[in-house]
């Protein structure tokens, strides 16, 4: 990385056990002499896991801020990026793994576009395979496609529901997209806290979709280019998990009574 270019990563957990093999990777690629801070916003986790966390703070390229109590994803990265001094930022999940190399030519691609205040990368599932986070557009038929078990029920959407997952992308160019993943975003932090950063009405989901489209009102375009690659050790906690859910469903709510609503 360029000395002239630091970059800050923000890192929002609680209780995430992905997030020490996701640190142990990324700090073995900076190295000592690392041109990144990364800035880890504790969302009161249990005891033992602080604790675990306080190790890092030794790091000096590493900030710990510990919270007392869980007002979610965007307040956390809102926390962490709005007084930031550096000029890029990124929104990193606490179950991303990748090299420092990445970050380096992210970086320096949203850089090279000015009209763009986000970039996003390919993000794969850990077995190599592409997990389908872009989207053009949302409607609430297309997110309950997504969460009916029926196969027969996907197969028979199954050209709707590949261009809602955006599988039509160009695998051999960047391309402008309106929406990327909160898992992993490269952000233009002057873009961010001019648009006052996430949305802290969604507890969690859809803030990034929001803050999409929050650019995209306010004349910026993103960038996505599938010559470069992260792995997000996705879970879909969402699927698995009654609370979760009603959270989704929840944060879907306020994104469509926000937007307008799309049924279809």
């Amino acid at each position: 990385m360029e000395k002239s270019e630091p970059v800050i990563i923000s890192i929002v957990t609680h209780n995430s056990d992905k997030l020490f093999m996701s640190l142990a990777t990324l700090i073995e690629s900076l190295g000592e002499e690392a041109n990144v801070l990364i800035k880890i916003f504790d969302n009161h986790s249990d005891e033992e896991y602080r604790k675990r966390l306080k190790e890092y703070a030794t790091i000096p390229f590493v900030e710990v801020v510990f919270h007392p109590a869980n007002k979610g994803f965007g307040f956390g990265h809102n926390q962490n990026l709005l007084t930031a001094s550096e000029r890029y930022g990124i929104i990193f999940n606490p179950d991303i793994l990748l090299k420092e190399e990445v970050i380096t030519k992210l970086v320096l691609l949203l850089k090279l576009h000015p009209e763009c205040s986000m970039v996003a990368p390919k993000i794969l599932n850990q077995d190599g395979s592409t997990q389908y986070l872009i989207r053009q557009r949302l409607s609430v038929f297309d997110y309950a496609l997504r969460f009916i078990p029926f196969k027969f029920v996907k197969k028979m959407f199954a050209k709707r529901l590949a261009r809602f997952e955006c599988r039509d992308l160009p695998d051999d160019r960047d391309s402008y997209v309106r929406m990327i993943s909160g898992s992993f975003m490269v952000v233009d932090l002057a873009a961010f806290r001019e648009l006052d950063g996430f949305d802290e009405r969604y507890f969690m989901y859809f803030e990034d979709n929001d803050l999409c489209f929050k650019m995209e009102a306010a004349g910026h375009k993103i960038l996505y280019t599938p010559r470069y690659q992260v792995t997000h050790l996705y879970e879909r906690g969402a699927v698995k998990n009654r609370k979760l859910f009603l959270t989704f469903l929840q944060s879907m709510g306020k994104f469509f009574h926000k937007w307008g609503w799309h049924w279809f």
